[in-house]
């Protein structure tokens, strides 16, 4: 494999949420936002997965902390630690995947802290030329967290996360690794209502994730922006009787970062990036990048809704044990054309909570299709109950 590798590499999630787009007119309007770090905004748990990639407002569970970390203080479980791994990408290459460690820890009754690790490896790279080598990007995040009920149904969370990316644009002694910090800041709010003789929960949650610095590549003069996103969402649970309950929820995404200028027709991509650097977009800092991406869409008003993603999901649960999850993704055309539906299923017990979830991509030559996501959660109270069980048998 040739050295142009990386570079590939790391445009490779431009490519993967992209339909092949032939047509001219179609080829003239297309005009996605770049990040680097996109594998900040892979969903990495099967139970969000398996609902359309949603979660600021679904009820509280371990995997809250990529979702809306301000739900952790209404779990129902004391602490829980879940491991989830994604093969990504299956359709294109098969050494690509995403690992994820989440935990929590509730303090008393309206507080709690959270963490998660998070691992995104692009399987090995051979490179040719003088020195033959074969290298493992990869990149990381770690991050911790706080959230706080300001009330009974009212809460808070703020989480710090550190972001290390090698992915490089070539490996000479003077490249490295990029790096960056960033926050998260989240609001979450669960009442009840009834509707007739049920008792109904009506959540609703924002989520502004990765509020940081770029990252800049060592041997490269551009700096790139974060994938800050701010996520709205709202979830309704209705419970029909003893053992059964459905939930409805939808999930608003819109990347905080600027909209790139668009190469014309007939521009060579050495004008179009001279003109990107002539026009200062690489620097912008990312919190001017954040305002400015409400309105600088070069297709105006209705670029901007376009540059808005939703998901609608729903989950069946089955006496808090067997759960049906399904859902539907939708991002406009030009801006990437990430068009899915998701369906998935859960099994829960005392001590573990076992998830898997599967894309159905509706774009053709979708890379995401037949994606698979595997959760595997541990209620660390239940656990203590089953040892201390254990302990009094013998």
């Amino acid at each position: 494999m040739k050295a142009q590798r990386i570079i590939q590499i790391l445009l490779l999630f431009v490519v993967c949420s992209t339909e092949a787009v032939l047509a001219q007119d179609k080829q003239n309007m297309f005009n996605p936002i770049n990040t680097a770090a996109t594998f900040m905004s892979i969903a990495p748990d099967a139970r969000g997965g398996g609902m359309g990639d949603i979660g600021a407002a679904t009820e509280a569970d371990i995997y809250s902390q990529y979702w809306n970390p301000a739900k952790y203080p209404f779990n129902i479980a004391r602490a829980g630690v879940g491991v989830s791994y994604t093969p990504w990408l299956r359709k294109l290459v098969n050494d690509i995947n995403l690992a994820n460690v989440t935990g929590f820890y509730r303090i008393g009754d309206y507080s709690a802290v959270h963490a998660s690790l998070r691992y995104f490896s692009l399987g090995e790279v051979f490179i040719e030329g003088m020195d033959d080598m074969t290298i493992k990007p990869y990149e990381m995040a770690i991050d911790a967290g706080y959230s706080r009920m300001l009330s009974e149904t009212f809460s808070m969370a703020v989480n710090l996360r550190f972001i290390l990316s090698d992915i490089k644009y070539d490996y000479t002694a003077e490249s490295s690794a990029a790096k960056a910090f960033a926050a998260d800041i989240a609001l979450y709010r669960l009442g009840y209502f009834m509707a007739g003789n049920r008792e109904c929960s009506l959540g609703w949650g924002i989520n502004i994730s990765n509020i940081g610095s770029k990252l800049s590549y060592g041997g490269s003069d551009q700096s790139e922006f974060l994938p800050t996103n701010l996520r709205i969402g709202l979830n309704l649970t209705i419970p029909f009787n003893e053992y059964n309950k459905f939930s409805f929820g939808v999930d608003l995404n819109k990347l905080l970062v600027p909209t790139p200028p668009k190469q014309e027709e007939g521009e060579s991509t050495e004008d179009f990036m001279k003109r990107v650097n002539d026009e200062g977009y690489y620097g912008i800092s990312s919190i001017a990048g954040i305002f400015k991406s409400f309105g600088d869409a070069p297709g105006g008003f209705k670029e901007e809704m376009e540059e808005i993603q939703y998901s609608l999901g729903c989950e069946y649960t089955y006496n808090d044990r067997f759960m049906l999850r399904a859902g539907y993704h939708h991002e406009a055309e030009n801006k990437g054309n990430r068009k899915y539906f998701t369906v998935g299923a859960g099994f829960h017990m005392s001590v573990f909570t076992v998830d898997a979830s599967y894309v159905f991509s509706t774009a053709q030559s979708n890379p995401l299709d037949q994606t698979m996501r595997f959760s595997l959660g541990f209620d660390l109270d239940g656990m203590r109950d089953l040892f201390g069980k254990m302990k009094r048998r013998r």
